[in-house]
């Protein structure tokens, strides 16, 4: 997406523009509660993207409790009261709340990494690879890239061929990602230092999985979410302070 003429604010990112836009069809009534949206393939073409922005829009939909995957069915709208509570009350306000999913992701995806350096598909290590690259192409370009880093981590999950593991991040939603929270808004970019040290440490996570070394694999998440805490940590001292 292109900057809009006339005006400083960036375009949104294709994955915005097409969670937005699934959101509109879903809110007009296009796709009705229990409608199975259209395939991965059939969005990629409708709307001229890669599967990645596909998943990763699905993904934010999800998070938001308006639509629910099944496993080998689909992808279907869920009535409005249906969405779902769990992790609704992370309070960004308190960057303790924060840590607090930092710490459960801690204990879940470690063991999703080790998992999918031994059973991951060809196709899965592409889509892992697909994700860090276009959240280091996103952080090149100076644009948000809390939703890639999502979707780097879930294509981690999905990676392990058990499906509660991206169904469980998939709950968390955008909530596990705490600049995200922080920020407060989806358009405001991270600190270029702050991006070139998760583009390392995303790549050890990686280089662990093509390398097919399970513990490799979950010592690289293991350094990647225990320093994703101890910054936080650092943010809330320096709240406190101020």
């Amino acid at each position: 997406m292109s900057m809009d003429e006339g005006s400083n604010q960036p375009a949104p990112t294709l994955v915005v523009t097409v969670r937005d836009a699934l959101r509109r069809q879903i809110q007009s009534g296009e796709y009705k509660a229990g409608d199975r949206l259209p395939s991965e393939s059939r969005l990629t073409r409708d709307f001229g993207v890669s599967r990645t922005v596909v998943r990763e829009a699905i993904a934010a939909l999800r998070a938001d409790g308006i639509v629910e995957p099944k496993q080998g069915a689909g992808v279907f709208v869920l009535p409005p009261n249906e969405t779902l509570p769990a992790f609704r009350d992370v309070d960004p306000d308190r960057v303790s709340s924060i840590i607090e999913i930092l710490e459960l992701r801690m204990a879940l995806e470690c063991d999703a990494a080790a998992l999918a350096a031994t059973r991951h598909s060809p196709l899965q290590e592409e889509d892992i690879l697909d994700a860090f690259q276009r959240l280091n192409e996103l952080a090149r370009q100076n644009r948000p890239t809390a939703e890639a880093d999502f979707a780097f981590h879930l294509s981690i999950a999905r990676a392990t061929n058990n499906p509660r593991f991206p169904e469980m991040l998939m709950l968390i939603g955008s909530a596990m990602i705490p600049r995200l929270a922080l920020n407060r808004e989806r358009d405001v970019p991270a600190a270029p230092e702050y991006l070139r040290m998760l583009e390392q440490e995303h790549g050890a996570i990686l280089a662990a999985i093509q390398n097919a070394d399970p513990e490799a694999a979950r010592l690289a998440m293991a350094a990647h979410l225990k320093n994703s805490q101890t910054r936080y940590r650092q943010h809330l001292r320096q709240e406190r302070q101020d």
